[in-house]
């Protein structure tokens, strides 16, 4: 009787302790997954940032790439037409370039035509001085000359060569005078010559007369050839005579400058 009141006092205590363990276990597990969840939940929330911060970065790192790809876009639009652009500048440079050259060669020739030209005014004023002294050898020292305008001018008087002012027949004199400027003309067969009639009335059919006489005289008589002479009358103011211009011959200094700026 003692051993099963034992036995069940001991089963009561056992079932009491089991009663009493059990649901401070259950509490246990309980706040320990409470726990396990709020640290899991924690993390959730962490990746989440972690995400949308990544999330963020890459939609900048997009945006970034492009706005780059846009400004790459541009920049190979901007190469594209500078390089155009070289291109034409270099077409319109080595234009430009074949003009100057051009304008430069066009230039070089035209100062070796005024060289040329400006050698025969000098060669001419050499020939006049040259002129002047045989000149003086050959009419003498009573000889009537001047250098004007790049000729050397022998002058007459009308009363020397005609006997009178209104005459037209070279007399003895007249004759002499003209022989030793047709001997002038002949040593230096390169010269023009132009005979002026001077008058200081305004007859100047009268002073034409005059030189058409003396020119005569120098081609007929003094074989000076004619392609060499021509004779005027102009106004003398108040001189009057007979004029023997020695001169370059104008009708082949023109020929030539005209022939140097064709070329």
């Amino acid at each position: 009787m003692k051993t099963t009141t034992h036995t069940c006092s001991t089963f009561y205590s056992v079932l009491v302790a089991c009663l009493l363990i059990g649901p401070l276990a259950m509490a246990q597990r309980k706040s320990d997954l409470i726990v396990e969840i709020d640290s899991l939940q924690a993390q959730v929330r962490r990746l989440e940032r972690s995400v949308s911060e990544a999330q963020a970065s890459n939609r900048a790192a997009q945006a970034k790439a492009e706005s780059y790809e846009a400004q790459v876009n541009e920049l190979k639009e901007a190469n594209a037409t500078l390089m155009t652009n070289l291109g034409s500048f270099a077409n319109v440079s080595n234009k430009k370039e074949d003009a100057l050259s051009k304008a430069l060669e066009s230039l070089n020739a035209k100062e070796r035509q005024l060289k040329g030209i400006e050698s025969s005014f000098s060669a001419n004023d050499s020939t006049i001085i040259v002129l002047l002294n045989d000149a003086k050898r050959t009419l003498g020292p009573d000889a009537q000359l001047k250098v004007a305008a790049g000729s050397l001018v022998i002058s007459g008087s009308l009363s020397t060569l005609f006997g009178s002012d209104t005459g037209t027949t070279l007399t003895e004199a007249g004759n002499t005078w003209t022989e030793r400027i047709a001997a002038l003309a002949k040593a230096h067969p390169g010269m023009g010559i132009t005979v002026e009639g001077l008058s200081m009335t305004g007859d100047m059919t009268l002073a034409a007369n005059q030189a058409t006489a003396v020119m005569n005289a120098l081609q007929g008589t003094y074989e000076v050839s004619e392609t060499r002479l021509q004779t005027r009358a102009r106004d003398g103011n108040f001189s009057e005579g007979v004029d023997i211009l020695l001169h370059p011959d104008y009708r082949k200094f023109y020929k030539m400058v005209q022939d140097e700026v064709k070329r």
